[in-house]
């Protein structure tokens, strides 16, 4: 099992976090203040997690594909990261 790197998990928190303020803020108090500085952090949360995904060794093109998914993709792609290889014996 690989473990991902400290900066694909701290910015996949970030961007479901940054995500859940950001739509809280439209349902409820839609302050403008909120969205100009939260709105910044969520966009650069969202690339890092896709950059950081590619450079991970073992993550494949499904996996990068899999975390442009907003808002829930960096998680995805640590799950994905962090799932058990299956084995091939060979014979």
């Amino acid at each position: 099992m690989h473990r991902p790197s400290r900066l694909l998990r701290a910015a996949a928190l970030l961007e479901l976090g940054s995500l859940a303020v950001l739509l809280s803020n439209l349902g409820a108090l839609h302050l403008q203040a909120v969205s100009s500085a939260v709105g910044p952090l969520h966009g650069c949360a969202y690339l890092i997690v896709i950059i950081a995904t590619a450079r991970e060794p073992h993550s494949g093109r499904s996996t990068v594909a899999l975390s442009a998914v907003p808002g829930i993709g960096g998680l995805l792609a640590l799950r994905r990261l962090t799932a058990p290889r299956p084995t091939v014996s060979r014979p």
